[in-house]
């Protein structure tokens, strides 16, 4: 996946540590190694602290600090990891974020922000904010040359754009399109935790990504429409 870096495409990040050392670590776990137990924690540190800031309502991270999440969600993944190394039923990547995703969730029934506001409302999509380099690669794939950052303040507006419309989408489409371009999850990966096949995740993301294309494009005819 294509995400932009200060300004520059690149192929190459993501949010999470590269397989092949974890499985490496997993291994080392299985027959005792206490050591390789503690690397593979540590590896995944700041990918968790980066998932849980960019999930958890910001309103939320003002009572709650976001290290002590990603310190429960390590506690909890050392306590498991015996059961999960004997039945690895999904990357282990995948398996921290659902125990980080329950932490999340769990916040969110601690700390209502609003009385009026039910507990499935609470653990509806918090948009991405402020993550700007993959918000201008999301404007960039929806393919309006009008969208193509030209100055790191048009870089800012679009970004905001494109964080306006996801916030417009159903819990659905905006679910897989933070999956894809926030969290920087294969279709694959997004298949596995939504139990859906690598095909139907692929279709449900194109869809997706055609309905906040559609809402962008209306946006901006309407706003020039008001210019006018």
């Amino acid at each position: 996946m294509t995400i932009v870096v200060n300004g520059i495409f690149s192929d190459n990040a993501t949010m999470w540590p590269e397989q092949q050392p974890t499985e490496e670590l997993l291994a080392q776990a299985k027959v005792g190694d206490d050591s390789a137990v503690n690397q593979l924690m540590d590896r995944h540190r700041n990918s968790l602290r980066q998932l849980i800031r960019m999930r958890l309502d910001a309103r939320i991270q003002k009572r709650v600090d976001v290290s002590d999440v990603v310190q429960d969600v390590l506690v909890e993944a050392n306590r498991r990891l015996e059961t999960y190394i004997g039945n690895p039923i999904m990357p282990f990547h995948l398996w921290l974020r659902q125990i980080a995703k329950d932490r999340i969730i769990d916040a969110h029934r601690r700390h209502r922000v609003s009385a009026k506001r039910s507990v499935d409302r609470e653990q509806g999509m918090v948009i991405p904010r402020g993550h700007d380099h993959s918000s201008i690669q999301l404007a960039s794939l929806l393919g309006d040359g009008g969208l193509t950052p030209a100055a790191a303040a048009l870089q800012k507006e679009m970004a905001a754009k494109v964080e306006a419309a996801i916030s417009l989408l159903d819990n659905k489409d905006c679910e897989i399109i933070t999956m894809r371009h926030y969290e920087h999850l294969t279709n694959q990966e997004i298949g596995s935790i939504l139990g859906l096949t690598e095909p139907a995740a692929s279709m449900r993301y194109l869809r997706a990504i055609k309905r906040l294309k559609a809402m962008m494009q209306a946006d901006e005819t309407a706003s020039g429409d008001a210019v006018g």
